[in-house]
Order: C-alpha cells, then structure tokens, then sequence
C-alpha cells in the first residue's frame, strides 16, 4: 500500500508532529535569506507546509516548485497552498526526488537558486544518491537548508523510543543523518540543535 496515500495525505497536516517538527521550518525558510525573484525547489513538499513562506519571499516574480512522489499529497499541496496576490508562482510536480530525470523535469531547463529538504532526506535509502542528483539541478551559489532528525541526547533521550516510532510510522530513518553528507559541500554553513538534539538544522550555499 502507498504509505501517502490519500488518507495520509488528508491528515497528514494533523499528525505530523508540528508543535514539535515545526522550529525546523522556522529556522532555515527565513535563514536561507530567500530574495524576490528567485527559484526554490521545496524537496519531497509533502502536503505543502514550506510553500506558504516560500511564495511570500520570492515575491510575485519568483517561482517554487514543490517535488513529491506522492499525487495524493500534492493534490492536498495544490488546493491548500495555492499562491495568492503578491506571491510567487507555484508549480507541483510528481516524481521521485533519487530521480535525476524527475528533478530536470522539475527544473524545466532553469538551475534553481536555492533548494529546501525539510524532513526529506531521511525518508530515502541513499540521501548521498538524492543529494547528487539534486546538485544537477542548482545553480551555482545556491541556497540549501537540511531538516531532518536523529535521536534525542542528554536531558531528552527518555523520549528517544517515541521519536525512533515516529519516524517508523513516517518511514523516516532516525539514524540516516543526511545533514553529514550536505554540509561538506557547503560554505556559509549555519546549524541548529532543538528538541533535544532530535531536530538538526543545516543552512548554507553551494559551492
């Protein structure tokens, strides 16, 4: 069965986890220091929870584009999403974020000026194989921001087993850590550490 499929999809916003996988967003969407104008690829967009602050900052002239491989949660991407006066274009499309054709599809011939992969990487099994594939589609300079997850330290590792079924039940590896295979590539590089260690942040530029 598609682990997104239409009922995930439809309660996808729900279950989540944003009170606690929310602070991600919120540190690198603004970090990324997004201008007007400019083109962003939201990496496996989901139901569309990055768009909103995405279309604000690249203005009316700018586009997003959100890849997902799953219909079910673009089409919830599309309806609840949709770019209003004063944002920038939103294009989905549906594909496979591992596939270089997928992305260079998603591309439409133009490099993007920055990409967002919020929770993404870790739901794939090679995230060095995405990156790579991801790094076809940037233009030099690019903007890259990392959010993911791995399990909780210190003061909150009690709740290590509820963040390791968690991401089980999302198909996310707690373990895959695709932040260390980004940041080599990356100068400029900022990084948080919330929810005790369970949420990582990675913000830099391309090359």
């Amino acid at each position: 069965m598609e682990r997104y499929g239409a009922l995930t999809a439809r309660t996808y916003d729900v279950l989540s986890g944003e009170p606690v996988y929310g602070v991600g967003r919120h540190l690198a969407l603004p970090a990324l220091g997004l201008r007007p104008g400019q083109r962003v690829l939201d990496l496996g967009c989901g139901t569309g929870l990055n768009l909103p602050a995405l279309l604000d900052a690249v203005g009316p002239t700018g586009t997003v584009v959100g890849l997902d491989r799953s219909p079910a949660m673009l089409e919830v991407a599309g309806r609840r999403r949709a770019p209003s006066p004063g944002r920038g274009r939103l294009r989905l499309a549906q594909g496979d974020m591992a596939d270089p054709e997928a992305l260079r599809e998603a591309a439409a011939g133009e490099p993007f000026d920055a990409v967002v992969a919020t929770y993404a990487l870790s739901l794939t099994p090679d995230p060095a194989r995405v990156w790579r594939a991801v790094t076809g589609v940037l233009r030099p300079g690019a903007g890259v921001a990392v959010v993911d997850m791995a399990r909780p330290t210190g003061a909150a590792a009690w709740s290590a087993p509820l963040a390791r079924l968690a991401c089980r039940l999302g198909g996310a590896d707690i373990d895959a850590h695709p932040w260390v295979v980004v940041e080599p590539e990356l100068t400029r590089t900022r990084s948080w550490i919330r929810r005790g260690g369970h949420v990582r942040v990675l913000v830099g530029t391309w090359r």
